[in-house]
């Protein structure tokens, strides 16, 4: 079976970057284009080597229709606006859209769901191995506990973030609505200043923290009386992310259409 041909959107940042060094070195994938915003000063320079990586004669671009016309799918990892313009794009050519970009309104993701009778979407807060495996021991804890403990989401990242609460610690916390058979958007509680009052029971409380380099730490803590359960995941290094995505791009390659998760490519059944 030949190579599936993907493109890194947001290819000059962060994650674009790492995106393009994990295709590297990836078995069964290969990098066919590379995205970036119209006027970005990085445009026409080699993808390789802003990755690190020895010149591989494929530059930046902000032509995704071009770009698409010979590629299997695209790995986006960018800001709401862009994702959903590469959202009409990947699903009118057909392609994989693997969707890492957080800070998404609602409004966004209907957007996303709307195309998927006819597309291929993964999307998921955060696509490591790890992250997901603690989302399913969240859900399977807040289940068991009752409301005696109560559920606090702490997070913190990089100085550059520019989002809050971070997508992972959404997906965590939604994860734990779903074990207690709530809705997320009524009871979560995003922050606490001056006189608040006393906890409500059955509350998800999320504390973000932002400074320095930090990848991504994440804790769902369960507080109950006199005694505390505290589940955490570490980011080391932004490639979990990128392996996670390819992952997800080489399960959905084939698959039917639809709108699917990093459970589902883990194969850990509902999210």
């Amino acid at each position: 079976m030949s190579d599936m041909r993907l493109i890194v959107a947001g290819a000059g940042g962060r994650m674009g970057r790492a995106l393009i060094r994990a295709l590297d070195e990836t078995p069964g994938a290969r990098l066919v284009g590379a995205l970036e915003a119209p006027g970005s000063e990085l445009l026409d320079q080699d993808s390789g080597v802003l990755a690190g990586l020895p010149a591989n004669g494929i530059p930046l671009s902000c032509d995704l229709w071009g770009l698409s016309k010979d590629a299997d799918g695209i790995l986006d990892f960018t800001v709401p606006a862009a994702t959903i313009a590469n959202v009409a794009i990947a699903a009118e050519r057909g392609i994989v859209h693997v969707i890492g970009t957080t800070g998404l309104s609602p409004s966004d993701d209907a957007v996303i769901k709307s195309v998927t009778k006819r597309a291929i979407v993964v999307q998921s807060g955060n696509m490591s191995l790890g992250v997901n495996l603690l989302a399913a021991l969240v859900k399977q804890v807040a289940r068991s506990l009752d409301e005696d403990f109560d559920i606090e989401i702490v997070e913190m990242h990089h100085r550059a973030k520019v989002d809050a609460p971070s997508g992972t610690a959404y997906l965590l916390g939604k994860a734990a609505a779903e074990g207690r058979k709530i809705d997320l958007n009524q009871r979560s509680v995003r922050a606490r200043d001056g006189n608040t009052g006393a906890r409500n029971p059955g509350d998800i409380g999320f504390a973000t923290l932002r400074g320095g380099t930090v990848t991504g730490d994440h804790s769902v803590i369960f507080a109950g009386p006199h005694e505390r359960l505290e589940l955490t995941h570490r980011a080391e290094d932004r490639m979990i992310f990128a392996r996670g995505a390819i992952k997800a791009a080489l399960w959905a390659h084939g698959k039917p259409a639809g709108h699917y998760a990093m459970s589902d490519v883990l194969g850990l059944g509902p999210a």
